[in-house]
C-alpha cells in the first residue's frame, strides 16, 4: 500500500535520493522547489563515525524542468519496502501535490522481476539526481 504522506504546500515538490536502500543513509540528496522556477539542492554525506558533510546550492529552472520530467516517468513503477527491486541500492522519494511515490513503498503487487527498461529508467533518474548534486551543491552548509 502506498504510504500516506502529507502533500507539500501548494505548487511545491521534493525529490529525495538516499543511499543505501535499506539502512541508515550515508548519502542523501534533497531537491526542493516549485514548478515555476529554480530549486534548492542539499547533499549530505555521513561517515561511519557519524560526522556529516553537507553542501547546498540552487538548481536552474531548465535543469528543474528536466528533473521533473525524468522523475515523473517513475510514476506507476513498482516498488517494494522489503528489497531493492531495481538493483541500484538507492531509495528515491518523490512528493508533489499530485504524486507521492517511492521505490521503498509497500506495493501490494508481488514484484519478482522488473523489466530491463524500468531498471534503466530508474538508473537514469538516479544518475541525473547525483549529477545535479555534483554540479550545483557546492556551498558549505551548517549541519
Amino acid at each position: 500500500m502506498p504510504r500516506q504522506v502529507a502533500p507539500p504546500p501548494s505548487g511545491e515538490w521534493q525529490v529525495t535520493l538516499s543511499k543505501p536502500f535499506s539502512s541508515t543513509p550515508t548519502l542523501q540528496i534533497e531537491v526542493i522547489g516549485d514548478h515555476n522556477g529554480s530549486a534548492s539542492i542539499r547533499r549530505t554525506n555521513t561517515s561511519n563515525n557519524g560526522t556529516s558533510d553537507e553542501k547546498k546550492g540552487n538548481v536552474p529552472a531548465d535543469d528543474v524542468k528536466e528533473l521533473m520530467n525524468l522523475v515523473g516517468a517513475l510514476r506507476g513503477f513498482p516498488s517494494s519496502d522489503k528489497k531493492d527491486i531495481y538493483g541500484a541500492d538507492v531509495k528515491i522519494d518523490f512528493n508533489t501535490m499530485e504524486i507521492q511515490w517511492s521505490n521503498g513503498d509497500d506495493d501490494s503487487v508481488d514484484v519478482n522481476e522488473i523489466a530491463g527498461e524500468q531498471k534503466d529508467e530508474f538508473k537514469r533518474v538516479v544518475d541525473s539526481i547525483e549529477a545535479l548534486a555534483r554540479t550545483f551543491a557546492k556551498e558549505d552548509s551548517a549541519v
